[in-house]
């Protein structure tokens, strides 16, 4: 049997294990933010997304609403969608959604009902956000399944994105 670590040693620990889960939170939040950056290229609001399984991206998505003239075309959900295949099942139990975005209330529902473990949020969205902003169906405690959250990562980069696309479709007009 091995000694106790201190209560040093334990934070230490605890602050290395905080920092390399940031590490891997940023380097699959810069995939997401490529999702965005389809979606800019053709006009789109700038939203992008990927779900991670045992440290694979699994599924990619990005907004694609007014292309395809269809509401349910929101990154979230087409990274569901995609993902669901890859792993032949519709729940996605173990998985890690990175968004450039809050979700709004249509695609929290459907991470709850798809059972992602966690997601991870770039910005906020004070105006339509369900993980947080306006309201977080992601942890009701009712509900069967709670989603883990968090938010702020590559926060600068995911708004600064969506700022300039606004900018420039405010000029545009």
């Amino acid at each position: 049997m091995g000694r106790k670590l201190s209560k040093e040693e334990k934070e230490e620990l605890q602050r290395k294990q905080e920092e390399a889960q940031r590490k891997l939170d940023e380097k699959y939040m810069k995939e997401a933010i490529r999702q965005a950056k389809k979606a800019y290229a053709i006009r789109e609001v700038p939203i992008g997304c990927v779900i991670v399984y045992d440290g694979k991206i699994i599924g990619r998505g990005y907004n694609r609403r007014t292309i395809d003239k269809n509401t349910l075309a929101h990154a979230e959900l087409q990274a569901i969608r995609k993902a669901s295949k890859k792993m032949d099942d519709w729940r996605l139990e173990d998985c890690t959604m990175y968004v450039t975005l809050e979700p709004c209330q249509m695609c929290s529902g459907a991470l709850v009902q798809s059972r992602i473990k966690r997601v991870v949020v770039g910005c906020m969205n004070p105006k339509a956000g369900c993980a947080g902003s306006v309201m977080n169906l992601l942890q009701v405690p009712e509900f069967n399944h709670q989603v883990e959250l968090t938010t702020g990562v590559l926060e600068e980069q995911c708004s600064s994105m969506l700022k300039q696309f606004f900018r420039e479709l405010r000029q545009k007009k």
